[in-house]
C-alpha cells in the first residue's frame, strides 16, 4: 500500500459456536497478519459454545491484545454479526466465519482494495479445503459451477463487481446507511444484506488478491444439513425480497419436485415412470460429466464421491426450499385464520 493511504482501524467480527477444531487456526491467521497489530481489533461473538471453543479464544488473549469475547444468547449468526457491529470500533468491519482462516495479507489487501475501488465491500473467492477424501470431494463440488451455480465468490479468479461475497470487509458507514443483518434469517443473512446494500447503490468488489480458506463439511450428512438449511432459509428471503431470487435458486427445488411428482404418478402411469427415468438418467449423465472433468483437473481419487456430493448439494437445497415453502404457506394460512377469528 502507498504511503498516501492512512491506515484505518479494522475490526474483525467472528461468529462462533462450538468451533474448537477451527477457531484456533482462525485466530492464529489474524495474529499473523502483516497489518499493524495495534490497528486490528478482533471480536469473537460466542453463541454459548459447549465445547472448548471459548477456552481456546481466552488462551490467545496474550497473543492478540485487541481480542474480546462477547456473548450471543440467541446462538445464531446474524445476531452475532449485529452484536459485533454494535461493539466494533473500526472504520472497516470484516465479517468472518470461525470455520475459516485468512492469508497473511488479508486485512491489508482489504484496506487496499476498499481505497482503490471505492467499493462498499470487498472480498475474494474462498478456497474450500478438506482433510480426508470425503471432505476433499465436498470442497471440490463446492468450488464448481455445477455444484453451486453462479456463486462467483466460491470459484471465480477474475476481478469484478458481484452481487454478494463471503467474508467481506465493509466500510463502517455501510451499516449506518443500510442497517444491520436481518435476525429473522439464518443461512441467507449475508445474501439478503448485500442485496439491500446494492439496492442502496452500494457496490461489492471481488478480487483473487484477497484470499481466505474455508473448512468444508467433513461428511455428506453434515453437508446435507448445511444446504437443507440454506434452501429452507431462502424461502423467507424470497418473501421479503422477491427480486433477489434468481432462476438458479429455484432449479434444485424444481428438480426435487419433478422427481417426487413423476415417481408418485409413475406408480399409476408408465408414461410418468418413463419420465422419472429420463430425469434421473439426464441428471446422472450431467453429474458424471462434470465429475470426470473436475477429477481430471484436480485428482482422480475424488471421482467416486463427486456424483454423490453433487446430488447431496442439489437434493438437500431443493428439499429444504420445498419444505420451507410448505412451512411458510402453513404459517400464512394460520395467520389468516387467526385474523378471521379476531374479526
Amino acid at each position: 500500500m502507498g504511503d498516501e493511504i492512512r491506515l484505518p482501524l479494522v475490526s474483525a467480527i467472528i461468529a462462533m459456536r462450538n468451533e474448537e477444531s477451527f477457531i484456533g487456526k482462525c485466530l492464529t491467521s489474524l495474529a499473523n497478519q502483516d497489518y499493524p497489530a495495534e490497528l486490528l481489533e478482533i471480536l469473537v461473538i460466542d453463541g454459548r459454545s459447549t465445547d472448548r471453543s471459548r477456552e481456546i479464544v481466552s488462551s490467545m488473549k496474550e497473543e492478540l491484545h485487541n481480542l474480546r469475547i462477547l456473548d450471543n444468547e440467541k446462538k445464531i449468526s446474524p445476531v452475532a454479526f449485529n452484536i459485533g457491529i454494535n461493539n466494533a470500533q473500526g472504520e472497516m468491519l470484516a465479517i468472518i466465519s470461525a470455520h475459516c482462516y485468512l492469508a497473511s495479507d488479508y486485512v491489508s489487501r482489504c484496506v487496499e482494495y476498499l481505497a482503490k475501488t471505492k467499493a462498499d465491500c470487498v472480498g475474494g473467492p474462498i478456497e474450500t479445503i478438506g482433510e480426508d477424501e470425503t471432505s476433499k470431494a465436498i470442497a471440490l463440488a463446492m468450488s464448481s459451477p455445477f455444484g453451486v451455480g453462479d456463486a462467483l465468490f466460491r470459484y471465480s479468479q477474475e476481478e469484478q463487481y458481484v452481487d454478494t461475497l463471503a467474508f467481506g470487509a465493509y466500510r463502517r458507514e455501510v451499516f449506518d446507511r443500510v442497517g444491520l443483518f436481518d435476525e429473522e434469517l439464518v443461512g441467507s443473512e449475508d445474501d439478503e444484506f448485500n442485496y439491500r446494500l446494492r439496492s442502496h447503490g452500494g457496490k461489492l468488489f471481488l478480487t483473487p488478491a484477497i484470499k481466505s480458506f474455508y473448512h468444508g463439511r467433513a461428511s455428506l450428512r453434515a453437508l446435507w444439513t448445511q444446504y437443507f438449511r440454506y434452501g429452507f432459509g431462502k424461502v423467507r428471503v424470497a418473501h421479503k425480497h422477491p427480486k433477489l431470487v434468481r432462476f438458479r435458486h429455484l432449479i434444485p427445488a424444481l428438480f426435487v419436485a419433478s422427481l417426487v411428482v413423476t415417481a408418485l404418478l409413475g406408480l399409476f402411469s408408465p408414461l410418468f415412470a418413463l419420465l422419472f427415468g429420463l430425469i434421473v438418467v439426464s441428471y446422472l449423465s450431467l453429474s458424471l460429466l462434470f465429475s470426470v472433468r473436475l477429477a481430471s483437473q484436480r485428482g482422480w481419487r475424488s471421482l467416486p464421491l463427486l456424483p454423490l456430493t453433487f446430488a447431496c448439494l442439489h437434493l438437500a437445497y431443493g428439499a429444504g426450499f420445498l419444505l420451507g415453502l410448505a412451512h411458510f404457506l402453513v404459517q400464512r394460512i394460520r395467520g389468516v385464520r387467526e385474523n378471521d377469528v379476531r374479526i
